[in-house]
C-alpha cells in the first residue's frame, strides 16, 4: 500500500459512526462485523480509508467520546479481534483504518478516574486529572470561572469538597496533560493501535489539551467550541500544546505511512497552519470550508485559502463538509437562500431547524445525533 507520495495526500476518507453504520449480528445496533460486510460497498465508492468514530469501552454518555477503556471495544460493537479482523480485511481491499484518539478527558468510569475519585486531594490518583479545592469560606465555590461547551461550570465537586474539571461532560473529567504518567500513557495508547495496523488517528478536540497555570479566570463568554480563542486563553489553542503534538508525531514516525489529523476548529488559517508545521499533524480539518456558505464564489475563495495556507507547510487541505457533530450537508445545502446557514453548523440547534423548515415545503433530512 506504500507509494512515492504519501496516501493521505490524495485520499478519499470516509466516517463511520459505527452504532449507526451497519448491522452485521441483527441486534438493531450498528457493529465492527457491520462495516466489514460493507467493505466491498466502500471500495465501490473509491473509498481510500475509513476514519471510525470511537469504537471503545465506555458508558457512552457522549457517542463514546467519554473513554473507560482505550484499549478494549465495547461489547455493542464487538471486540478487539474483531477490529484486528476489520484491520485486516480493510487493507486487503486497499482500505486503510483510522482510529478516533480522544487525549483531553476519560469517561468517569475510567480506571484512573475511579482511583482518583477513592484517593485523598493531592494525591498521585488526582494528579493525573485537574482537582481542586472550591472558592469561598467552605469551598463551595467552583475553583473559577470556566464554562462546559455543554453548559453551565466546567467544575463539579466530589465527596471530599474537591472540585475537577470538565471542559464537556460532567462525564468526561479533563485529563492534566503537565503530568508526564499521562503522556507516556497516551504514548502507549497510540502505539497500540499502529501495532494492530491502525493507518493512524483523527484527534478529537485537537486544540485543547493544555490549561494555563494558576486556572486565571476567564472573565468573559469565551468558552464556547468554536468561539474565536485570542491569544492567552486558558484552555483554547495554547501554544504551549504543540509541544505534546510534537511528541505524537515522533512516534508515529517509528512506523512506515501513518497519519495524524487535527480536529482544530480554529477562526483563521494564521491559526491552523501551527497545527499542520513540519513535526506537527500531517493535516487539519478545514472546518472554515464546513462553514462555507453555499455558493460557488465563497467556496472558490475558502479552498484557494486553504490551498495557499496548507502550502506553506508543505501539507494539502482536508475538506470537511461535515461530520457527525454538525447538521448533515443535504440539510444545509439545502435550504433556502434566505436561511443563514452558518448559523446552526452545531448538532442540537433544532429550534431554528425547525423554524427554517417553515421558509420552504421541501422536506429537510434529519440532524446527525
Amino acid at each position: 500500500m506504500g507509494s512515492e507520495t504519501p496516501w493521505w495526500r490524495q485520499a478519499v476518507v470516509y466516517q463511520v459512526y459505527v452504532r449507526s453504520f451497519a448491522d452485521g449480528n441483527g441486534d438493531g445496533t450498528g457493529d465492527i462485523a457491520g462495516i466489514r460486510a460493507r467493505l466491498p460497498y466502500l471500495r465501490s465508492l473509491g473509498v481510500d480509508a475509513i476514519w471510525v468514530n470511537p469504537w471503545y469501552q465506555s458508558p457512552l454518555h457522549d457517542g463514546g467520546y467519554d473513554v473507560a477503556d482505550y484499549r478494549s471495544i465495547h461489547p455493542d460493537f464487538g471486540d478487539l479481534d474483531d477490529a484486528r479482523g476489520l484491520i485486516d480485511e480493510a487493507e486487503r481491499a486497499g482500505i486503510r483504518v483510522m482510529v478516533d484518539l480522544v487525549p483531553n478527558h476519560t469517561s468517569s468510569e475510567h480506571a484512573w478516574f475511579r482511583e482518583a475519585l477513592e484517593s485523598p486531594p493531592g494525591s498521585r490518583a488526582r494528579s493525573r486529572y485537574h482537582f481542586l479545592p472550591g472558592r469561598g469560606d467552605h469551598g463551595e465555590h467552583a475553583p473559577n470561572d470556566w464554562t462546559s461547551v455543554f453548559g453551565g461550570s466546567a467544575w463539579k465537586r466530589v465527596h471530599d469538597g474537591e472540585w475537577y474539571l470538565h471542559l464537556f461532560d460532567e462525564t468526561q473529567p479533563d485529563l492534566n496533560w503537565e503530568n508526564p504518567e499521562v503522556r507516556d500513557e497516551f504514548d502507549q495508547i497510540i502505539r497500540f493501535w499502529l501495532d494492530m495496523g491502525a493507518a493512524g488517528f483523527r484527534v478529537d478536540v485537537a486544540h485543547a489539551l493544555t490549561k494555563a497555570p494558576g486556572y486565571p479566570d476567564l472573565g468573559r463568554d469565551q468558552a464556547l467550541l468554536h468561539a474565536e480563542p485570542t491569544p492567552g486563553h486558558p484552555y483554547w489553542d495554547r501554544d504551549d500544546l504543540h509541544e505534546i503534538v510534537r511528541r505524537w508525531r515522533s512516534v508515529l514516525e517509528e512506523y512506515d505511512d501513518k497519519v495524524m489529523v487535527a480536529e482544530a476548529w480554529l477562526p483563521n488559517w494564521e491559526r491552523m497552519t501551527r497545527y499542520i508545521r513540519p513535526g506537527e499533524y500531517h493535516q487539519t480539518f478545514d472546518f472554515l470550508f464546513l462553514q462555507c456558505a453555499w455558493d460557488r464564489e465563497s467556496m472558490r475563495q475558502r479552498a484557494a485559502e486553504a490551498l495557499s495556507n496548507t502550502a506553506t507547510m508543505g501539507a494539502v487541505p482536508t475538506w470537511v463538509l461535515a461530520n457527525h457533530d454538525v447538521v448533515r450537508q443535504a440539510t444545509r445545502y439545502g435550504l433556502p437562500p434566505d436561511v443563514d446557514q452558518t448559523t446552526w453548523l452545531l448538532d442540537g440547534d433544532r429550534s431554528e431547524l425547525d423554524a427554517a423548515k417553515g421558509h420552504s415545503n421541501t422536506k429537510i433530512p434529519g440532524i446527525v445525533g
